[in-house]
């Protein structure tokens, strides 16, 4: 049997394996086994691409004891809460190569025809759109560099659609003349860079999640680009595969929010306080202690927990899972409403839990929880605001309304742990903490649940 006929087989072996890796994270049960599927076929892909001759192995072994020792450091020292930065520096990586793939080839070979040349501008172009986007997505979620807060100004869209244009006529010219087109060339890579920065500057951060998702789009149309400049099956599959479940994600996660694409890339969400922002909020609200919390943790015959953000910045999910594990031992039912945009990034909630080992049967999804919330005797708010806001619901004047959220309220008591009554990421007041049947237990999330964990074991 030949290499070629080798590689080819392991190509087709690799695209099997990812394909059915991904159809297995549509699973929290199955999600992890399917990871290593995808893992396994990367690695048959890469080793089978090794095989491809005239390949110089010395620069390839730096590359990947470099590519190695830094991605094992970064994997072993991120905390959870920072996930998010690092899904997006990963995409931004994934653009960036696919953008040097493209330059790299269009030096070896200038003269390519049209259909090449075609691949090699968009491999440029997305790649260094996702490049500057994704950094820019990793500065609002670190809140170090830049804020949260969408950053707009006059004539922004109009500035989008002019570095659209632009791109347009260099990618004609590229194309038309691609041997002299070498000032276009790095004419258009600057301007990409540039766009992308400008694509995500006027986003706020209650929309990263989204972002993230269409960055990890763009990484893969950029990678399947790559991969018909190079001429490489499998690149092209996976490529293909994470841009298109990419663009289902972030239609899920726009669903989920009532909001259409447009809106969340166009409409600078949270750029300031609106009308409605506030409405149906003020009076006072019943503060309780963890002591005085656990007789209702103690009486309750169902709990609902609904984790957010603060649940990953406390790291509570190991006590809320003992939490839950003595509520079950006393005889209550417990589960966990997951909002599909909770936290900074899809699924974020999912592998805070997973982490824990908490049981998947116990997660429930906002639309199977929500008919049942009237029969709960108690939800508990874990660092969540914006997906329990009853706003969205009630207030017609809120940016969020029409927002499907978990109805919390509807539950027979509620108990909201948050450090303090600031608004959270979306910049909203939530209403919610004036209700009659809530109750806020101040203080970090993860020492509130410890405190009540010690009067079930006192």
């Amino acid at each position: 049997m030949s290499f070629e006929t080798i590689i080819d087989w392991g190509y087709i072996v690799a695209s099997v394996l990812f394909i059915v890796g991904l159809k297995m994270m549509n699973s929290p049960e199955t999600a992890r086994k399917g990871n290593g599927l995808s893992a396994v076929g990367m690695l048959i892909a890469v080793v089978a691409t090794l095989l491809v001759k005239g390949i110089s192995f010395e620069w390839i072994a730096v590359g990947v004891v470099i590519g190695s020792a830094i991605g094992a450091v970064s994997a072993y020292k991120v905390k959870m809460t920072s996930m998010p930065e690092m899904v997006a520096l990963f995409n931004g990586l994934g653009g960036l190569a696919s953008l040097l793939v493209g330059w790299v080839e269009y030096h070896r070979h200038p003269d390519s025809p049209v259909g090449t040349m075609v691949a090699i501008y968009l491999a440029v172009l997305i790649g260094a759109v996702t490049f500057t986007g994704s950094v820019v997505a990793y500065s609002k979620l670190a809140e170090t560099v830049l804020s949260g807060k969408p950053f707009l100004f006059r004539g922004q869209q109009i500035a989008n659609g002019f570095l659209v244009a632009a791109l347009v006529v260099l990618g004609v010219l590229v194309c038309v003349d691609p041997v002299n087109a070498y000032p276009y060339v790095i004419a258009a890579i600057v301007l990409s860079l540039v766009l992308g920065v400008m694509s995500v500057i006027p986003i706020g951060g209650a929309d990263m999640p989204v972002v993230i998702s269409l960055l990890n789009s763009y990484s893969g149309l950029a990678a399947a680009a790559a991969g018909f400049v190079i001429l490489n099956k499998v690149l092209i599959v996976s490529g293909s595969l994470v841009g298109a479940s990419g663009i289902i994600l972030t239609q899920i996660m726009c669903k989920a929010m009532n909001r259409s694409l447009g809106h969340v890339l166009f409409s600078g969400f949270g750029a300031a306080p609106t009308a409605g922002a506030a409405s149906g909020a003020g009076g006072e609200v019943s503060a309780v202690t963890a002591e005085d919390a656990f007789y209702v943790f103690e009486s309750a015959r169902s709990v609902v927990f609904v984790p957010g953000y603060g649940m990953a910045v406390a790291q509570a999910q190991h006590t809320v899972k003992e939490l839950g594990m003595l509520l079950e031992a006393n005889g209550c039912e417990v589960r966990f409403a997951i909002h599909p945009v909770a936290g900074r990034m899809p699924g974020h909630m999912n592998v805070l839990l997973a982490e824990a080992d908490v049981p998947y049967e116990q997660l429930v999804e906002m639309d199977d929880i929500n008919p049942i919330m009237p029969t709960v005797d108690l939800a508990v708010v874990i660092g969540a605001n914006d997906v329990v806001n009853p706003s969205a619901r009630d207030d017609e004047t809120s940016p969020i309304y029409g927002m499907p959220i978990i109805n919390v309220d509807h539950a027979r008591t509620v108990y909201v742990l948050k450090r303090s009554m600031a608004a959270g990421f979306a910049g909203l007041e939530n209403p919610l903490f004036f209700k009659q049947n809530v109750r806020m237990l101040f203080g970090d999330a993860k020492a509130s649940i410890q405190a009540v964990v010690s009067q079930f074991k006192g």
